[in-house]
């Protein structure tokens, strides 16, 4: 019995080191330009590790584990396919200039780190879908993973309400490129595209609990939901920051961030200024 926890612990899945590959593979862009690590690593490697879960469990594959694979594969594809559209957008380009600024001081050293470190997270963040696989090849009897379609339903509306987010805020820039977006879901919450992220990650989660048949697997899973959800939280606080520099003088803008949520709609939480956020 010892023994076999401890292989539980000490011994990774095949699998597993084959998806951190794939992520270390599509990340590689990070050495080009550092914050490629984060964005088109991301999404693409999200991506890559869904398609090969798909092919590599195709034989045990049933329907919610199939959707929760297709979902992250088109979560992956729409994020890394949007951020690879706004790199030749006009107006992001000044934005661009500081990105390459910041990242041009990072030596070989930190860059390995990032990336080793990154990959990492990805791979923990699919986590709960690779259990799921195992879980279903193991145990293939109908009903073994009930948790699953609960996930997938949460994951279905975070991913829908992140890309009408980010449809409805790219339409508003395209006419009004100079003022916020306060149209759409941006009436409710000033953030909702991360909002559909953190609830897309939380489907995640949700759709694997069945499958977390040891604390190795609750380790991993809670992990990379922990991190995804602090970089939300971190990314939403640089926004604020960034878009009170911006329009901070415009009356308008002052009375819609005093009155429409930072994150989460119906939460009177107006600023994350103040909040301590460890990755961000």
């Amino acid at each position: 019995m010892e023994s076999a926890l401890l292989d539980s612990w000490m011994t990774p899945p095949w699998e597993s080191i084959f998806f951190l590959g794939l992520a270390l593979l599509f990340s590689l862009g990070g050495f080009y330009r550092v914050v490629y690590f984060v964005s088109l690593g991301y999404g693409f490697s999200i991506a890559a590790m869904a398609i090969a879960a798909a092919a590599l469990f195709h034989r045990t594959l049933d329907v919610p584990t199939g959707l929760q694979c297709t979902l992250l594969g088109l979560y992956g594809l729409r994020l890394g396919g949007f951020l690879l559209k706004r790199e030749f957008h006009p107006s992001y380009r000044g934005e661009l200039s500081e990105v390459k600024k910041r990242g041009a001081g990072f030596s070989l050293a930190k860059k390995l780190l990032i990336w080793v470190g990154v990959s990492l997270l990805y791979v923990l963040m699919f986590s709960p879908c690779l259990f799921n696989l195992l879980t279903q090849r193991a145990t293939p009897a109908p009903g073994e993973i009930f948790s699953t379609p609960f996930g997938v339903v949460i994951m279905v509306v975070g991913l829908a309400l992140e890309t009408l987010a980010d449809r409805q805020k790219s339409a508003f820039k395209a006419r009004q490129p100079d003022r916020y977006c306060d149209v759409g879901l941006f009436r409710f919450v000033r953030c909702p595209n991360y909002l559909g992220e953190i609830l897309f990650w939380t489907g995640g989660v949700v759709a694997g609990i069945s499958s977390y048949s040891c604390a190795s697997r609750w380790i991993a899973a809670v992990i990379g939901y922990v991190c995804i959800v602090l970089i939300m939280v971190g990314s939403t606080k640089r926004l604020e920051a960034t878009q009170d520099g911006r329009y901070g003088t415009d009356e308008s803008y002052r009375a819609y961030v005093q009155s429409v949520p930072v994150l989460f709609p119906f939460v009177p939480v107006y600023s994350l200024k103040g909040v301590r956020v460890y990755l961000e």
